[in-house]
């Protein structure tokens, strides 16, 4: 199994020592995969579940909008998805 390194701040370095029943190195693996669950979960509703999900009123108003705008909210979700999906990459190598 491949090893990893954390850097944790020294109060809770201190913490942690104070409990040496419990293995951290299990703690933090499970949070790792809960967290991966959790970002990855979002990319596995459908379109269809979303649109259920937000109501009738939601797909009334999005019906409503005309394509021009569609395609210019698109864009700026898009570019906005981008710089912040590119931040959290920077931030966590």
């Amino acid at each position: 199994m491949p090893n990893i390194t954390l850097s944790i701040p020294p109060d809770v370095y201190e913490r942690m020592k104070k409990h040496k029943e419990v293995k951290w190195s299990e703690v933090a693996r499970r949070a790792i995969i809960e967290y991966l669950e959790k970002i990855e979960e979002k990319f596995e509703i459908s379109n269809d579940e979303l649109l259920k999900m937000l109501g009738e009123d939601f797909v009334k108003d999005l019906e409503s909008i005309p394509d021009e705008k569609f395609e210019e909210y698109y864009e700026k979700t898009r570019e906005a998805e981008w710089k912040r999906l590119k931040s959290f990459t920077t931030r966590t190598s």
